[in-house]
């Protein structure tokens, strides 16, 4: 039996954090607003679109963005308001349907199939929503609607900030073809580099590939990059899913022994506690894997007694977990991640005692953080 088509909206909040602060404070509209702390072991949480046409973006390196941008107004985050404003959209969302994933404060995901109400379509809905959220919030908000999740989320993106996409199921395939094969989800800077020495630059070439080539050399991955170029997708909304653990891992493309890989981690960290910001939440774990060249994983972890403020105290603990690593010096690499774990809720900043407590039990061959 044909599964029935379903119908999904991705809403984006427009540069969430600086937005909110440029509604509370007048004097910051229309002005490049950098939320961060300033220090040369900060980094951006978030830059209004003033702030981005200088190439200021989150997770860049708050000196850095002082250099792109000297006429910047920096603003100290301001989690707790955040969160507060990120509970009214939550609550118009579950209005709309009670199919709604969040994947941070500022997006989120629903399934509006069997929720379409008097609207009678799902664009309809993603209209209503963000209406709503303007006039509760005063912010905007850009929505995607498709028939897979992965194309909302695309979709969402085509027309910040304020804008409203939509891709019916009959343009996916022409909608999808000349599109840069990185915006498939999955696809990061080594999987990319080893598509494009493969003739695959577009989402359209896997198409053009023999049928299983992609899988025989790349396993379930090759399959589900194959059925994506077609806009095959049959990930489901999951309600409700508060991140239990965020992490960014790089293959690497060359096996490396351990003494090489500081600097692999360090330019992990700041995704992962830019990422680990957005949520609104306090990770108490940090935590390190690595995978051999016998594809061995291996993951470290410490619950330090107070969470890292920055990626770059990120990066100094994940790190030193490379010290209990007890392998041969000769071992060589292929893979490494930095994660954090053990996410509560709390107010951002002085957690202290609150998070007082040892290192976590050490594992070998435990199964990977994931995103």
């Amino acid at each position: 039996m044909e599964e029935r088509p379903r119908k999904f909206v991705h809403v984006d909040m427009d540069a969430f954090y600086a937005s909110v602060e440029q509604r509370d404070d007048p004097s910051l509209r229309g002005r490049p607003v950098v939320v961060a702390w300033r220090g040369e072991r900060s980094v951006v949480c978030a830059a209004s679109y003033e702030a981005r046409t200088f190439g200021v973006r989150s997770a860049l390196q708050a000196l850095r963005a002082e250099q792109l941008c000297p006429q910047a107004v920096f603003v100290p985050p301001d989690f707790p308001r955040y969160k507060a404003v990120s509970q009214q959209v939550r609550q118009i969302l579950l209005a709309a349907t009670p199919l709604v994933e969040p994947l941070s404060l500022d997006e989120a995901y629903l399934d509006v199939t069997d929720h379409l109400g008097e609207a009678g379509s799902a664009t309809a809905v993603a209209k209503r929503v963000r209406a709503q959220i303007r006039e509760v919030t005063g912010l905007t908000a850009s929505a995607g609607v498709a028939p897979a999740k992965f194309l909302a989320k695309i979709a969402s993106d085509w027309r910040k900030p304020d804008g409203l996409f939509v891709i019916r199921p009959h343009e996916v395939l022409d909608f999808l073809a000349p599109l840069p094969v990185g915006r498939l989800p999955g696809v990061g800077k080594v999987m990319d580099a080893q598509l494009r020495a493969l003739g695959i630059t577009t989402v359209a070439d896997p198409r053009a590939r023999p049928a299983g080539e992609l899988e025989q050399r790349h396993g379930r991955w090759g399959r589900r990059l194959a059925e994506l170029a077609l806009g095959i997708d049959h990930s489901r909304v999951e309600p409700e899913r508060p991140a239990q653990s965020i992490s960014s891992e790089d293959t690497l493309e060359h096996d490396l022994p351990l003494a090489e890989l500081r600097p692999v981690v360090e330019r992990l960290a700041p995704r992962v506690h830019a990422a680990a910001a957005k949520t609104g939440r306090i990770a108490r774990t940090v935590v390190l894997k690595l995978k051999t060249a016998e594809f061995r994983i291996l993951t470290r972890s410490l619950t330090p007694p107070n969470p890292p403020g920055s990626a770059e105290e990120l990066a100094t603990l994940a790190w030193s977990l490379s010290e209990r690593v007890d392998l041969p010096a000769t071992t060589r690499f292929r893979l490494v991640g930095v994660g954090l774990s053990g996410f509560v809720d709390a107010e951002f900043g002085g957690q202290g005692d609150l998070f007082a407590g040892g290192p976590a039990k050490t594992e070998v061959g435990a199964p990977s953080v994931r995103d």
